[in-house]
């Protein structure tokens, strides 16, 4: 019941941002809408980075280290105990769904025409910033540098987490866990987002201020 409910949420998600594509609604500044005015669709190679850096670059790898930290503090889940054991467990497991899920965005998104990767959106006024870093965990640029709705990452994120249920210990192997970390996993995407978007200016501030 849980995993239909999140794959209707899903795709009624979708078809509302396609809908908001269609009716003008989505920003269709150049700056936003396409990464830039020359534009040119993923290549091959160019997906694979994006693969690579997505499961084992050093920001990833970094989350993945708070992240099992933080369950081992907590002891969560149990099964895997409070230990550098339980650590290396949890760390395995978050690495085994990130890298699941990348290489079904990865794989669907080839076969949709949708591009991965995030661009900033660094010279507008703030708040159209925090929306667009909204939007890009929602959306994916197209083959012409639309924007559309990222339906390879629609069915990879919930995809994986319920995947993922037939390798976990059995306190996080329900519908309703796998739902959760459906829903955490695009607040990562977007947390993401925004470090992307905003820790180039912070690093300059910072940078200037030390000189």
């Amino acid at each position: 019941m849980t995993k239909s409910l999140s794959i209707i949420l899903l795709l009624i998600l979708g078809c509302v941002t396609q809908a908001l594509a269609q009716d003008g609604s989505l920003p269709q500044a150049p700056d936003r809408v396409r990464p830039a005015s020359n534009y040119q669709f993923i290549t091959g190679k160019q997906r694979l980075t994006w693969f690579l850096d997505s499961t084992v670059g050093a920001e990833t790898l970094t989350v993945g280290l708070f992240s099992a930290a933080i369950g081992t503090a907590r002891d969560a889940p149990y099964e895997y105990g409070p230990h550098w054991e339980g650590f290396a467990k949890r760390y395995g497991m978050r690495l085994t769904g990130v890298s699941t899920g990348n290489a079904i965005e990865a794989s669907l998104g080839s076969i949709w025409g949708e591009d991965p990767r995030y661009f900033r959106d660094g010279t507008d006024p703030l708040k159209l910033r925090i929306r667009h870093v909204v939007l890009m965990t929602f959306t994916a640029h197209d083959r012409e540098g639309h924007l559309t709705p990222a339906f390879a990452r629609y069915v990879a994120t919930p995809g994986n987490n319920f995947l993922s249920n037939t390798w976990r210990v059995d306190s996080e192997s329900t519908n309703r866990a796998a739902a959760l970390r459906t829903v955490w996993g695009f607040v990562g995407l977007m947390s993401k987002n925004a470090f992307t978007e905003f820790w180039p200016d912070l690093k300059q501030k910072a940078f200037v201020k030390i000189h």
